[in-house]
């Protein structure tokens, strides 16, 4: 069941849900979703000797990658069919029975921002920035700002608490992620 407005107040006051920073209701709450605010974080492929990304490599995706950071309120452009890994500026802390999804804001998709590529589920058990994959479709750059509405939080009780929460698997990759985050693909057992 997806939590309405009413509940989602509900279960942040009773901390079953955590939000850091708090949030400001009257900015960020719809009737059945919580806006989050783009982080200072960014993370984009660099020009590199590798004229492909192999997914059974060993090396890490972060050596392909540049790191900017930029101050609050300030610009970083999105270029017409460009691609960058952000991160928000809340960090989300679930318990073992309630998920969360990630969408991006209609607003945004259609001036062509896709707000995630796929990676929109957070499990139960879940603690850490929400780390959103950012491409522009559009033919236009898109100057982002650091601070502002980027998506939308949901979150749905389970019919039962998760056996084996997030935090307790061992394959929890991203658990505490603060900063924008590279795939971890190359980590995984072939």
């Amino acid at each position: 069941m997806i939590l309405s407005d009413r509940d989602i107040k509900k279960y942040l006051k009773e901390g079953k849900i955590k939000i850091i920073p708090e949030p400001n209701f009257e900015e960020q709450l719809g009737p059945c979703s919580l806006d989050l605010h783009l982080g200072n974080v960014f993370k984009s492929f660099k020009p590199t000797q590798y004229p492909y990304l192999d997914l059974k490599t060993k090396k890490s995706f972060e050596e392909v990658m540049d790191e900017t950071t930029i101050e609050d309120n300030a610009p970083f452009i999105l270029q017409p069919k460009g691609f960058v890994i952000a991160v928000t500026k809340e960090e989300i802390i679930l318990p073992d029975y309630i998920m969360a999804r990630l969408d991006g804001r209609s607003s945004l998709g259609r001036l062509g921002l896709v707000v995630h590529s796929t990676a929109a589920r957070f499990d139960p058990g879940w603690k850490g920035k929400a780390v959103m994959e950012l491409g522009n479709l559009g033919i236009m750059p898109i100057i982002l700002y650091a601070g502002m509405r980027i998506c939308a939080i949901t979150f749905e009780t389970l019919t039962s608490p998760a056996e084996i929460p997030y935090l307790k698997q061992k394959d929890h990759k991203y658990a505490g992620q603060n900063n924008s985050t590279a795939s971890k693909l190359n980590e995984e057992p072939r």
